[in-house]
């Protein structure tokens, strides 16, 4: 019986080889694995048919939760490229987490481009009340970033000025 105490959870980004990431998904589920793959709705008119495809938010990137130990067999499949130590596991599961909340709720998401200008915002209602983010344009309704600064991608919801506060 060893004396080591087993190694906390840690957040990993999997930066995936082309369009595989689903693959690598269900390769982690096989393996036991917690695994993320934020996925949103697209919707595409062929021929007079509606056609809904789910496809990864953020292409090329999957987030893993692993031991240290489990990171040789995931870095080892097909699937990765690159697996990427997250720095800071605190502000990449507090972003992640806004991401998904916002994934889950009814509101269309949409992949984005990594804005670093613009004015800090606060939803105020609705089901991502709390949520601060960067405003993107003002036509109709805002589009508010929600940055993953680890790698420098943001997905983007669309709300009423109404519903959102200026943070100084």
């Amino acid at each position: 019986m060893s004396d080591e105490i087993p190694s906390e959870l840690a957040w990993y980004v999997a930066h995936t080889r082309p369009r595989r990431e689903k693959k690598l998904v269900e390769y982690c589920e096989r393996k036991g694995f917690l695994v993320n793959l934020p996925l949103y709705r697209s919707v595409k008119k062929y021929q007079g048919k509606t056609v809904e495809f789910t496809k990864p938010l953020f292409p090329g990137y999957v987030f893993l939760r692993l031991h240290t130990h489990e990171r040789a067999p995931v870095f080892q499949s097909d699937y990765v490229a690159n697996l990427l130590d997250v720095v800071d596991q605190k502000l990449f599961e507090e972003q992640l987490g806004e991401i998904l909340r916002a994934l889950e709720s009814e509101i269309e998401v949409f992949a984005a481009p990594y804005i670093t200008k613009g004015r800090r915002v606060r939803i105020k209602t609705g089901p991502l009340r709390g949520i601060e983010g960067l405003v993107e344009d003002r036509y109709g309704k805002v589009n508010v970033i929600l940055r993953l600064d680890f790698i420098s991608q943001a997905a983007a919801v669309k709300m009423e000025a109404t519903d959102l506060e200026l943070i100084d």
